[in-house]
């Protein structure tokens, strides 16, 4: 096992735990941080507390998942009924622990243990989160992190396993199958999952995890939508669009995306502009930079409106363990355009009949052919998504699966 730094023998405070308590422990919390884990614990922490749970939510500093920098005061505060206590971020690392394992894993090679341990410790550290669990542990009923690749999550995790839920959001990563994890995957009382794929993958990975629940994920569903008038406030007039909302950034597809969009717009017989909002740069070819529209940062419910106004809505992202986006576009009526490298998102299109997906360039533009000129037919094909979403991904459904899990341990 990996000692996470700054680590030293625990020191459970004397107090007796309450059944109705839990932690939930996320990187990174609040109304402005932008990342789908992260968002769902927060949506939990204010479910959970309104059916009467004791929440506390034990965090980073930190708003930005790039930097890493200290935002917000370090301390308590109190959001909708949710204890939030914010430890400071330490970085004060050059980063090249990280760099050597990417080269190492890029050559084909597999890295050291010892490398794996430094990789985890080269960068975002919050010692004294760590030592609030040491201290605290015995507090709660269950502990939950989210999600796996973070060191909070890996640190954190490991305080007291045998009261700890790994909600993992796993992909198919290269650093998903690192020994390093072997103790959180295998050592945790279980596992949070959203959906079969996720399981599937968990099971090839790590065949000897903790016990796994298929638990899900609920999506808020708006009390209506307003298309029109998110045309008009944006500017957008009467051309038909897609949209894409989220992190743009490699990692997400953002650029191959980009790319892709080029390329069939290029060919002037796609009448079809791309909107997007979220965070990350947008830097489009000069040629087409007029036909994509950058709304920055968004309210949720011009968020909604703007799902609704689309022809279609934009998955380029391989790395997903839920995609909660395409079940906001379903709940919309909005058709679903996804990267089929994403096994997860391939699975919803399948079963919900709501989506298409695409393998290269050549099935992106037939996508987007088939929603700029049969907007009829892609308006029929989006309407099973909404029945799809109500019946397996409401929150109070999600919450009831939860508290079933939370009341069966120990």
């Amino acid at each position: 096992m990996a000692c996470p730094k700054s680590a030293s023998a625990p020191r459970y405070a004397l107090a007796l735990v309450n059944d109705r308590r839990i932690a939930l422990v996320p990187p990174r919390y609040g109304p402005d941080v932008i990342g789908g884990a992260e968002l769902v614990l927060r949506e939990v922490a204010h479910g959970l507390t309104a059916r009467g749970w004791e929440v506390e939510v034990l965090t980073t500093c930190a708003r930005d998942h790039h930097t890493w920098a200290n935002h917000y005061p370090a301390g308590t505060t109190v959001d909708q009924g949710v204890t939030v206590r914010r430890f400071p971020v330490v970085q004060d690392t050059d980063g090249s622990a990280r760099a050597l394992l990417t080269s190492t894993m890029d050559r084909g090679e597999h890295p050291t243990i010892a490398q794996q341990e430094a990789w985890m410790n080269d960068g975002l550290r919050v010692p004294e989160l760590f030592h609030a669990l040491l201290d605290d542990a015995e507090r709660y009923r269950a502990i939950v992190v989210s999600p796996y690749l973070f060191w909070t999550t890996f640190a954190g995790g490991q305080v007291a396993p045998g009261r700890t839920i790994l909600r993992p959001c796993l992909h198919d990563e290269r650093e998903a199958r690192l020994e390093l994890f072997e103790p959180l995957f295998g050592g945790v009382a279980k596992l949070w999952l959203n959906t079969d794929p996720e399981r599937d993958l968990l099971d090839e990975i790590w065949p000897a995890h903790s016990p796994a629940e298929i638990i899900g994920e609920g999506v808020p569903v708006p009390d209506g939508y307003d298309p029109v008038g998110f045309r008009a406030r944006h500017g957008l007039g009467d051309r038909p669009f897609v949209l894409y909302g989220g992190r743009r950034e490699g990692a997400k597809g953002w650029e191959d995306l980009l790319d892709g969009f080029a390329r069939t717009v290029r060919k002037e017989d796609v009448d079809l502009t791309l909107v997007t909002f979220g965070v990350g740069e947008v830097r489009p070819p000069d040629d087409i930079a007029h036909r994509v529209v950058d709304l920055g940062l968004v309210s949720d419910q011009d968020r909604d409106d703007g799902v609704a106004a689309a022809a279609a809505y934009l998955q380029p992202s391989a790395m997903e363990s839920f995609s909660r986006t395409v079940m906001e576009a379903w709940l919309a009526g909005t058709p679903v355009i996804a990267n089929a490298a994403s096994a997860v998102v391939s699975w919803h299109c399948d079963r919900s009949g709501a989506g298409l997906t695409y393998d290269d360039d050549a099935d992106l533009e037939q996508c987007l052919r088939f929603v700029a000129e049969a907007p009829g037919d892609a308006e029929a094909l989006a309407k099973p998504g909404r029945d799809y979403v109500l019946d397996n991904y409401t929150w109070p459904a999600t919450l009831d699966r939860m508290e079933a899990s939370l009341e069966a341990m120990s």
